[in-house]
């Protein structure tokens, strides 16, 4: 794990970079005991301040993800040392069930990237296309999980309806479950996970079809198919929570947002990017 230090870390010990990052004291401890830390080539301990600009290489720990590789170029939209922003296609699960799968998105990642540690960061459903984040080694993964949960990340969809007018903005908060009936599908219950869904605003893109910004604050399985469905908009061609007959679900990961947690830079990658 390399990274320069940016100004807003002037002056912090390596130690209290990472605690404000939120990293589990069990690796603060691994890395507190590590003889490999490096600060602009010199051997340093992670009590030791760092200035803007000092260059720093840590250990990670050697793990590796159980993905065998699909021989197929995931298509890159970001990537340095730690992680990476990929674009998974329609139809291509996020990863696999199975171990011997070899036809999923993070089997193609493993295949494209320079790491034999790749892990998703969210999961989009197999009929959504877009925008997903990758975490090429363990510590960036818990750091990228606890930024995720803290709603440190943002993720805009964009998601076809049918409409007559534009669907107002407004914030959907009903909590999700399993449905007991349907063990593919899931519905609203109070007994449910909280599910918090925003949307930011809409416009109609043709007669009958309102297009939707969608912002999440929580990731539950079929979040976005489900709180439009309840509202009375399902998303055009879900099969399982809408009326279509066709399987061309037109929903996707649009946009991710977020600020380095090593770098402090914003990353910004949307689908109109490339």
């Amino acid at each position: 794990m390399k990274f320069t230090i940016p100004e807003q870390y002037h002056q912090y010990t390596l130690s209290e970079i990472f605690q404000e990052l939120k990293l589990p004291k069990k690796d603060l401890h691994n890395l507190n005991m590590s003889k490999d830390i490096l600060i602009n080539n010199q051997q340093a301990k992670l009590t030791d301040k760092v200035t803007t600009g000092d260059n720093v290489e840590l250990p990670t720990p050697i793990e590796k993800s159980n993905y065998l590789s699909s021989y197929r170029y995931a298509q890159m939209h970001y990537e340095d040392d730690d992680l990476a922003i990929v674009m998974k296609p329609k139809g291509v699960k996020t990863h696999p069930n199975d171990l011997k799968e070899s036809n999923t998105l993070m089997n193609h990642v493993i295949y494209t990237v320079n790491s034999d540690y790749v892990e998703p960061i969210h999961r989009l459903d197999q009929e959504t296309i877009g925008l997903l984040i990758v975490a090429k080694n363990p510590i960036m993964k818990k750091i990228l999980d606890r930024m995720l949960e803290g709603n440190e990340i943002t993720r805009i969809y964009k998601a076809n309806v049918k409409a007559l007018l534009p669907i107002k903005p407004q914030t959907i908060d009903m909590p999700i479950c399993k449905d007991k009936f349907h063990p593919n599908k899931r519905r609203i219950s109070n007994t449910g996970q909280r599910a918090i869904t925003h949307i930011l605003n809409s416009q109609m893109i043709k007669e009958g079809v309102c297009q939707l910004d969608i912002k999440l604050d929580t990731g539950r399985t079929h979040q976005i198919r489900v709180h439009l469905a309840e509202i009375g908009h399902p998303v055009i061609g879900d099969l399982l929570y809408g009326d279509s007959t066709l399987r061309q679900l037109e929903l996707n990961s649009y946009k991710i947002e977020f600020i380095h947690p090593l770098t402090k830079e914003t990353i910004s990658i949307s689908l109109d990017d490339n």
